[in-house]
């Protein structure tokens, strides 16, 4: 991971045109909906893109094509910091608030009232590290400046708690990692926590180690992903660290065997339910035997791995692609299956422009990808999503430059998966969300009026919608300043939101 894989931004001074935006508070939307298709389950957000398989699929009956047409800005809420990690959200299910949950770069957590946007709490966790601090320990590299918070946390809703990796300065260290427990009905800590990664794991350094991938909770263990800074600078390696949510001395860790191979996108750990899946980058060692870098992992709980070429999808050209730095692991591993037939899937997508697709139950080592192919024409960094409609099973992702079969600047892709023996893929549409941040789906009960969203971070900054079988724009809403190019929007109770530096954004449709 070089430093132009981390989207650069500026602070800029949108006091004024929030106030001018923001408009009236609205109550709450009281409609009925879902979790993960599950009727009459709280609307809670608790992970990255919604499910442990990273699907980023939002069940919510008020979000048909038709209403999302009016979707506009309700309210913004200040903040404190630039925002890499997905906001989450808590329902409050009648016995308190519904709550957003921001993590940000300046080591702070708050928890907003979803409705009217008004400040529940707010948690200075840690100190954040001022980025001469890593310079200072291991050369220019890295450009977020503060390093603070930036994998997205995960929330246990049974025992109320969030799981969160700091990094804060520290003097022997220059910078170390904390893994907190914090409370979400004050933001306090909860006692046993937090975790010093460096002290607890042999072997891991905290400095050369940034934590961008988001956890996972599997089974009473906490799953905390870690991988380098911009620059591939000095000696990190692809950690997944597993902590006991129960007793949190109770610490395994599994590492790679090569320099680098980082665990670093948005997405972090997937899991199945029984497994960890993660996708690894370039090795920054030249090694004549594969080690680690360039592949798709499946890891036991624990984390544990067997080194079984049933466990592990390596690109069969992995010694360019870490010439190259052409990570497959850029977009991290989203589960899928599609409908009648037993094809239990993944896919990722790398900053090579292809899209490779596995089979969860034999990976089949080195070049066992069930299907590899090129779907843009330019890097993939980022984290896609899977739905399922009358059209077939889609996998939308936005990518730096455009899709093979699109016109120019087409950068947000849907290709469907072809239920065929063997497998195919063909282009269902191609959009355009100037800048592109990670994308999310809305559907009504799991399979219709899906519309797929994306901010134009870094771009245009305005939230798209797009019909999901077609790609024809439903929505295209401004509002939203200053959101990272990895961000990916939420969706609860006939909202949507969306981080950015210093402001979370909270779009309605009523």
């Amino acid at each position: 991971m070089r430093a132009s894989d981390l989207c650069r931004f500026t602070h800029l001074a949108i006091g004024v045109l929030v106030l001018l935006a923001c408009g009236a508070r609205k109550p709450p939307n009281e409609t009925p909906t879902f979790d993960g298709g599950r009727p009459g389950a709280a609307v809670s957000v608790l992970e990255h893109h919604n499910s442990p398989s990273r699907n980023g699929v939002y069940v919510d009956p008020s979000f048909t094509r038709r209403a999302a047409a009016g979707i506009h800005l309700d309210f913004a809420s200040a903040i404190e910091g630039s925002v890499y990690a997905q906001p989450l959200f808590v329902d409050g299910q009648g016995a308190g608030p519904d709550m957003v949950l921001v993590a940000t770069e300046q080591n702070q957590v708050f928890s907003i009232e979803a409705s009217t946007g008004a400040l529940l709490w707010e948690r200075i966790v840690d100190l954040p590290t001022p980025r001469n601090i890593l310079v200072q320990a291991v050369g220019p590299c890295g450009n977020l400046d503060p390093i603070g918070i930036t994998g997205t946390p995960v929330i246990d809703a049974a025992t109320r708690r969030m799981y969160v990796d700091v990094a804060t300065p520290d003097s022997d260290r220059y910078y170390r990692h904390l893994v907190y427990a914090l409370s979400l009905d004050n933001g306090s800590t909860v006692p046993g926590w937090p975790v010093d990664v460096g002290k607890s794991v042999t072997g891991f350094r905290d400095v050369v180690q940034n934590q961008r991938g988001a956890l996972l909770l599997l089974n009473d263990r906490v799953y905390i992903p870690y991988g380098g800074h911009a620059g591939d600078c000095s000696d990190y390696r692809g950690w997944v660290v597993g902590i006991s949510t129960i007793d949190p001395s109770s610490i395994r860790a599994w590492q790679t065997d090569v320099l680098g191979a980082g665990i670093w996108a948005p997405s972090g750990v997937a899991s199945d339910g029984a497994s960890l899946f993660v996708a690894t980058g370039n090795a920054t060692e030249v090694v004549t035997d594969w080690s680690g870098s360039e592949a798709i992992i499946r890891l036991a709980e624990g984390p544990a791995f067997s080194g079984s070429p049933a466990d592990y999808f390596v690109a069969p050209n992995w010694p360019a692609l870490d010439d190259e730095d052409n990570d497959l692991g850029a977009s991290g591993v989203v589960l899928f299956d599609l409908p009648n037939r037993n094809a239990n899937l993944l896919a990722a997508l790398g900053k090579d422009g292809k899209m490779y697709l596995g089979a969860r139950s034999n990976l089949g080592g080195i070049g066992g990808a069930v299907l590899t192919e090129t779907v843009s024409d330019s890097g993939i960094i980022t984290a896609p999503s899977v739905y399922a409609s009358s059209s077939g099973t889609h996998v939308a992702f936005s990518v730096l430059g455009s899709g093979v079969h699109c016109s120019k600047e087409k950068n947000i892709l849907s290709i469907v998966i072809n239920p065929t023996s063997p497998l195919t893929t063909s282009t269902a549409w191609c959009a355009s969300a100037p800048g592109g941040g990670s994308t999310m789906v809305t559907t009504t009960d799991g399979t219709s009026e899906s519309i797929v969203w994306a901010v134009g971070a870094e771009g245009d900054n305005r939230l798209h919608g797009f019909d999901g079988d077609t790609g024809a724009p439903i929505a295209v809403v401004d509002g939203a300043v200053n959101v990272v190019h990895m961000m990916a929007p939420i969706a609860a109770k006939g909202r949507i939101f969306v981080a950015g530096t210093d402001w979370l954004y909270a779009f309605t449709l009523h």
